[in-house]
């Protein structure tokens, strides 16, 4: 049967969802009072518990010694706890494939932060769901920049680009969806993760079909364009709407064929040689520990040969929001991707919608005009193509970490101030060409070494604050570099953790806590592998 890819997707959706309607049975909601039976609770310890009662109503009317009632007593306790202990034993075996359902069970008291009372600009208090969303849905959309013209280079930006046909293959599709996780939520589209998982096998081939004319043809389905939005707190007053960060619920099919073209764009970009030395966010082989190993190596060196040391730290403002689509797609044209898949990706950036999802309330639906949407697959490749320009031209120490960007240098005379601050106005020029902003009151500058002049630094027309500590990708860093707080900070987070280990695994076996070796880790092995 030859369909239109909107066709075949409208097709394939409706079965889909049949299906599901008809034969999967709906879960009721449970009955949260005493008749709500604990997880370690079976058919065989109900009959022990029994067996214990009867034995105490025996003993009370003299039917047996108090002797045999003990063990009674004794032997339904062991039950109890041997119960108890193999279920917290599974939670642990289970913590790196479902550690939601292991912190849920420890963390039983820890209330959920949730979107409070919103204050308008005008003042007004929104207080009701429906309201709350639309609020946030408007100052989500505020944050984009406006449309602009597709920027055009009339030089090299499509040497070396193909034109070849992409062939996603069954395998490949079936793969994908086999990996998918099944406790995660689904997107607009009604179509749940779990339910495309366990039916890999039977629609790996007409999705593949699917996916395949849509790139092919450039053609980017309605469903997979429109996300609905979850408003995650980040920290500050609840009040505020700049303290949410909007992440993305997409199509999780259209998910599935992002995964696949990511590997094909990262295959391009290498073939092509295109990747950002600098870059150690979202790349393969890099992360955290390579980008704070990679840049204190440096700095400690120059710290070490007496030197004074200057730092710079950066940040974007709302950049994963802002990201002009115009001059994303000219710096695609750039690396070398195959044209089919860049002509997708341009149509499925262009005309997106998005709307807040709030406690079941649903705004409506506002037009995304820039950036890449958190919560995408490709968004963190597309955004890490998008600054590789970035600090190209800097005679310091640069080194990024997705938008997290720090600059670093000798500053024993003023001619090295220069030299940083001439690395500054470039990164402040590239800002403004690129259209997006630095949030100036969040950079900050750090001065090391003991005979540091602490020269001042500017960025643009604001003057940067002067801190002598900075938390750097989850690590503390001081103007002394000692590690002195980092270490408090760790021992008091493993004690948090060690708090809620104590309430809430009441087993103290040592296959629960320690573990019997490597596959089969106890509670203790499994949180620190977890926060590692």
């Amino acid at each position: 049967m030859d369909l239109k890819v909107e066709e075949a997707w409208d097709y394939f959706k409706s079965k889909l969802q049949k299906l599901s309607e008809a034969c999967i049975p709906r879960k009721g909601k449970k009955f949260i009072g005493r008749s709500c039976k604990p997880s370690w609770m079976s058919k065989h310890l109900r009959e022990v518990i029994k067996k214990k009662q009867k034995a105490y109503r025996e003993w009370k009317k003299g039917g047996i010694s108090k002797e045999s009632y003990l063990i009674e007593v004794r032997t339904c306790r062991d039950k109890v706890r041997q119960a108890k202990s193999q279920v917290q034993l599974d939670l642990a075996k289970g913590i790196k494939t479902n550690s939601k359902r292991f912190y849920n069970h420890i963390n039983k008291k820890k209330t959920k932060k949730e979107v409070g009372s919103l204050n308008t600009e005008d003042g007004v208090e929104v207080k009701d769901n429906l309201g709350m969303a639309q609020y946030l849905n408007k100052y989500f959309a505020s944050v984009f920049n406006k449309t602009k013209e597709v920027l055009r280079d009339n030089g090299s930006m499509t040497n070396g680009n193909e034109d070849i046909e992409v062939d996603i293959t069954i395998s490949e599709v079936e793969a994908k969806l086999k990996q998918l996780n099944g406790t995660k939520s689904g997107g607009p589209d009604n179509l749940h993760p779990r339910i495309l998982k366990e039916l890999a096998h039977e629609i790996a081939s007409p999705l593949a079909r699917i996916f395949n004319e849509s790139v092919n043809s450039g053609v980017v389905l309605y469903d997979w364009r429109i996300a609905n939005i979850v408003p995650i707190f980040k920290k500050g007053k609840k009040c505020d709407p700049g303290n949410y960060r909007p992440v993305s619920l997409t199509s999780v099919v259209c998910k599935v064929l992002e995964k696949i073209l990511k590997e094909k764009v990262v295959k391009d970009i290498e073939v092509n040689d295109k990747w950002d030395k600098i870059q150690h966010g979202f790349t393969k082989g890099r992360s955290c520990q390579t980008n704070l190993i990679s840049f204190f190596e440096k700095v400690t060196d120059f710290l070490d040969k007496g030197n004074a040391v200057d730092l710079i730290y950066l940040d974007f403002s709302k950049v994963f929001d802002t990201v002009p689509p115009g001059e994303l797609f000219v710096k695609l044209e750039k690396m070398g991707i195959n044209r089919k898949i860049e002509r997708w990706i341009r149509n499925w950036l262009k005309g997106r919608l998005q709307r807040v999802l709030l406690k079941g309330e649903l705004s409506g639906w506002r037009e995304v005009t820039s950036g890449v949407p958190q919560g995408l697959v490709l968004g963190p490749i597309l955004f890490n193509l998008f600054i590789t320009d970035l600090g190209t031209k800097s005679g310091s120490v640069l080194i990024k970490f997705a938008d997290d960007t720090k600059l670093g240098g000798i500053a024993n005379l003023e001619k090295d101030w220069e030299i940083i601050q001439e690395d500054l106005d470039d990164l402040e020029n590239w800002s403004n060409s690129n259209r997006i902003k630095f949030n100036s009151e969040k950079c900050k500058d750090m001065h090391l070494g003991i005979n540091n002049k602490n020269f001042s630094y500017k960025l643009g027309m604001h003057q940067l604050e002067v801190t002598e500590e900075e938390k750097d990708l989850g690590v503390l860093v001081d103007h002394r570099m000692t590690m002195s707080r980092q270490c408090d900070m760790a021992v008091k987070k493993a004690n948090a953790v060690l708090g809620c280990i104590r309430r809430g695994i009441s087993s103290r076996d040592k296959e629960v806590i320690q573990g019997t070796g490597e596959t089969s880790p106890g509670i203790l092995c499994a949180v620190l592998v977890s926060h590692v």
